[in-house]
């Protein structure tokens, strides 16, 4: 009847919801060292989790999956996302800490997304053990639930091939070895080692336990949720730039970690797309720190951390502010806007369009222009002196203007509602992008609870589509895709 494996689909997602319940168990410890009101409502929905997740698991237990293909590997992946963040919500409506259910599950697909975007007005007030879980599924969902069940459980026989490929970002995807199971473990034990790594330095800077696992949960996922209502702005500089340093690695490509791991150093930093994400990151934080100088008159040292973390911050897609940037001179917050579109390198956690894809998009566009001197060359496009087959240059700018669109249709939307222009594109554009923080009413010292539900029902979906890239979730409500 059905043109996928409906039953491998069932079990998958029952996996992963059993999966889930259990990282809700981590923040029991949380909540009964703080004392906190949120034990009873953790427990509950981590029984409810898995207990769901365990009926789907053992009614399904004696199918013996064949390989998955393609399209099961797009619709498990899609509503897999959209059924975590569904059981994450539970916690939070549960305990009456967001008594909205369209809140609570804004606020748990902004952190399954890594998306960082808040409804949460006063953040300290909420109990030890939520904010946890909240930090928690930042940690999560950046490097992906399902790239984890393929790094723990390979001898489950799922196709974990099509699974990679339909949850992991980026448009061209590299396998660190021949088995994609060993390539999920050394991508999430590459992600734990920088997490580790975080957590120490920042304690070392005089945070807590808790709040150096939330913010390493944070910046190394590129989700960007902080326990404190100020973000990072209280901590001293050291803190601050820690967390740079750790946002900018979040946004490199996973494989230069596991190149430098092995002692290639300069096979990791020779690539063209990590030349240009540097370039990116440096030369506008030195446009800004100049104009804190002249027009604000910060002192060199302020201007330069304050422009170099919040870009850091918003190419990689994390989210951290330690300034209201909506303060500063105009262009100095267009351009923000701007590098809003950007995203980190492709085969990170960060979230947008990806350095890689803006390389390809500029050597096409040279590409034409010389084929318009000499009609007759062949001119091949190429990266790091290796030919760009043309399906992932069609790709690029298939992505590209599907994400404009997107763009422009989800700002339309927003306005309907009733949101300013400005705030309604920078909502959309961090949430597609998976960054947080917005634009006017929704920028780095606001958040989303003033918004309409339609509107935040419509960022929630943003979110999902950033964070899948598009194609993951467009592919499923094409007609085509349902026929045998």
């Amino acid at each position: 009847m059905y043109p996928f494996r409906i039953k491998a689909l069932v079990k998958i997602i029952g996996l992963m919801l059993v999966f889930e319940g259990l990282f809700m168990l981590t923040c029991v410890p949380f909540s009964i060292y703080y004392g906190g009101t949120d034990l009873n409502p953790i427990l509950i929905s981590a029984g409810i989790t898995i207990g769901t997740g365990g009926l789907m698991w053992f009614a399904r237990r004696k199918y013996d999956e064949h390989e998955i293909g393609k399209r099961e590997g797009y619709l498990i992946v899609s509503l897999t996302w959209i059924i975590i963040s569904f059981f994450g919500a539970l916690p939070f409506y549960i305990s009456g800490a967001i008594p909205s259910f369209t809140d609570a599950y804004f606020e748990t697909m902004s952190g399954f997304s890594t998306t960082g975007a808040s409804i949460l007005r006063d953040i300290e007030i909420i109990p030890k053990g939520l904010l946890f879980w909240r930090s928690m599924t930042h940690w999560i969902g950046g490097m992906g639930i399902i790239v984890l069940s393929i790094a723990i459980l390979p001898f489950l026989g799922f196709g974990g091939m099509s699974l990679f490929w339909a949850e992991v970002p980026g448009p061209e995807k590299e396998k660190l070895h021949p088995r994609i199971a060993v390539t999920a473990q050394r991508l999430w034990g590459i992600y734990a080692m920088l997490t580790l790594a975080m957590v120490i330095m920042l304690m070392l800077g005089g945070m807590n336990l808790f709040e150096s696992l939330c913010h390493a949960f944070g910046a190394l996922s590129s989700g960007g949720f902080s326990p404190k209502n100020t973000s990072l702005a209280s901590y001293s500089p050291y803190i601050q730039y820690v967390a740079t340093l750790f946002m900018f690695l979040a946004g490199t490509n996973f494989t230069l970690h596991y190149l430098m791991l092995r002692g290639k150093f300069l096979k990791a930093i020779s690539g063209l797309e990590f030349r240009t994400y540097l370039l990116v990151l440096i030369i506008p934080s030195i446009v800004i720190a100049i104009a804190l100088i002249f027009q604000r008159d910060y002192g060199i040292e302020q201007a330069w951390r304050a422009g170099l973390f919040n870009v850091v911050s918003i190419v990689t897609c994390t989210g951290f502010a330690n300034e209201d940037y909506m303060l500063w001179p105009n262009y100095a917050w267009f351009l923000i806007f701007l590098l809003m579109f950007a995203g980190g390198m492709a085969g990170s956690t960060s979230g947008g369009i990806k350095i890689v894809r803006h390389v390809l998009l500029f050597k096409n566009v040279s590409m034409i222009l010389k084929k318009l001197r000499h009609k007759s060359a062949v001119i091949p496009i190429r990266l790091d002196n290796r030919p760009v087959s043309p399906m992932i240059i069609h790709n690029v700018l298939a992505i590209f203007f599907l994400y404009m669109i997107t763009f422009g249709i989800g700002s339309f939307l927003l306005t309907v509602t009733g949101l300013d222009v400005i705030s309604s594109m920078g909502s959309v554009v961090t949430c597609m992008g998976g960054i947080g923080p917005g634009l006017a009413t929704t920028g780095p010292v606001a958040n989303y609870a003033h918004l309409h539900d339609f509107a935040k029902w419509v960022l929630s979906f943003m979110m999902l589509l950033g964070r899948l890239e598009l194609f993951t979730l467009f592919i499923i409500f094409h007609p085509a895709f349902w026929r045998r």
